[in-house]
């Protein structure tokens, strides 16, 4: 539900001039102020003035990932670095980081949106938050943090890890919601039953996101805790978490459209797509002032619908994700590239490029295993030297892609090659 300035709803055509009138300035902004983006524009011939509203959306150029890459570390960035607030930035391909700039101004519609989010949740003032996202460059931690402050309840920051000490907090502050990954939280479900305290939690309601899953997953949740467990959806590229969310209804995720203009486009040919059919989401930035964007191709997977909601909100809704038209694998809320693997083995002189990644969820967790081979003349059937080694390469995988990992050590031609395209995936985790 979008409100207008005497705190109405606003209709879908107050909307659209709204959006139209945004998408102007935003077109203004990037062309004067970015020069990447100015060369962009004048290569097919665009000028600020041939953009007049949304229907002229299509005539604009595409931004990706790795365009975030080309300019990095401040390159799109809109605004000297002097207006810039806060910084976060989300791993890459490369081994470099995509960086994104925040204003105030930045931060204060970020948590707005946030806020936004965990009212469809259900929670308000008068509950007590805790946040189980990472904190730190990663915008999962910070951006729910300040969205709890924002609409005036109580933040928890417990960040990640001590379930235990999770669960006895969440006792003891009386939390009434939580954020965290869903896998997470099914853990914390499992720990909460071996300590056999669930008649002593307070828990109503959770937010979830970060990574990709399923309704059953939902059904589980919800089962398990008594709550009712809602869906967030964002990416550090375009803000972080609250660009979208799933009301009591969970027919849809609720785009903050006043903010983030969505286009669904067909992935092979880019053209539009109309309402109910899947394509890869791309999304203008209609606010932004630190790294504003247009058309980013988020490379997320769903359907959207504008049809009113029966919650009486009247934002457009997106389809619950159905995976990603690139190869990365979101694992325990971090994005992993099997190419960061890769660099990551080729800068060592123990292991050959030859390794296999085996993604699993254990106990609810999602778990990391890499296989690597090991040239023949450091293979050693001494298991001290072995598990020297595997300790080795498992601090130079995790430096490079910031999450733990469990390293097997295999011996030489053991894993199997192909003429083709090698499969260097093999993730267990079943999202029906």
């Amino acid at each position: 539900m979008i409100w207008n300035e005497t705190k109405e709803c606003m209709s879908r055509d107050e909307l659209t001039c709204l959006q139209n009138a945004r998408l102007v300035k935003l077109v203004d902004r990037v062309y004067h102020n970015v020069e990447y983006y100015r060369k962009k524009m004048q290569a097919v011939g665009l000028e600020p003035g041939d953009i007049r509203g949304i229907e002229d959306l299509p005539k604009l150029p595409f931004t990706t990932k790795d365009d975030l890459r080309e300019t990095y570390p401040f390159g799109l960035f809109a605004v000297p670095l002097s207006q810039i607030t806060r910084i976060h930035a989300s791993s890459g391909t490369t081994g470099k980081a995509t960086v994104v700039g925040y204003t105030r101004h930045d931060l204060d519609i970020w948590s707005e949106c946030v806020a936004r989010c965990i009212t469809m949740a259900g929670l308000g003032k008068n509950d007590i938050i805790q946040v189980a996202y990472g904190y730190g460059l990663f915008t999962g931690g910070l951006g729910a943090h300040y969205g709890v402050e924002k609409m005036g309840a109580t933040v928890v920051p417990m960040s990640t890890g001590n379930t235990k000490k999770l669960i006895n907090m969440m006792i003891d502050f009386g939390v009434t919601g939580i954020m965290c990954t869903p896998s997470y939280l099914l853990h914390i479900a499992e720990v909460i039953d071996e300590m056999g305290v669930k008649d002593k939690i307070k828990l109503k309601a959770s937010i979830n996101g970060a990574e990709p899953w399923t309704e059953n997953m939902r059904k589980q949740i919800e089962q398990k805790l008594g709550i009712h467990a809602h869906d967030i959806y964002g990416l550090s590229e375009v803000m972080g978490p609250g660009v979208a969310a799933d009301c009591w209804l969970h027919k849809g995720l609720h785009i903050q459209e006043d903010h983030f203009l969505p286009e669904i486009v067909d992935r092979t040919t880019l053209e539009p797509l109309p309402d109910g059919q899947t394509g890869e989401l791309v999304i203008s930035t209609l606010t932004k002032e630190g790294i504003p964007l247009v058309r980013y191709r988020t490379k997320d997977l769903t359907s959207i619908t504008h049809e009113p909601c029966e919650c009486g909100r009247t934002t457009a809704r997106l389809a619950k994700f159905t995976g990603r038209s690139d190869d990365m694998l979101i694992i325990r809320g971090v994005n992993v590239f099997p190419s960061q693997i890769e660099a990551a083995l080729l800068e060592m002189d123990e292991t050959t490029p030859h390794y296999r990644m085996i993604v699993d969820r254990v106990n609810n967790l999602d778990t990391l295993e890499i296989q690597v081979e090991v040239e023949e003349r450091y293979f050693s059937d001494e298991i001290r030297e072995l598990e020297k080694l595997s300790k080795k390469i498992a601090h130079v995988i995790q430096q490079a892609i910031g999450l733990a990992v469990k390293v097997k050590l295999v011996e030489p031609n053991s894993i199997e090659r192909s003429e083709g395209k090698t499969q260097r995936v093999i993730d267990k985790r079943k999202l029906e």
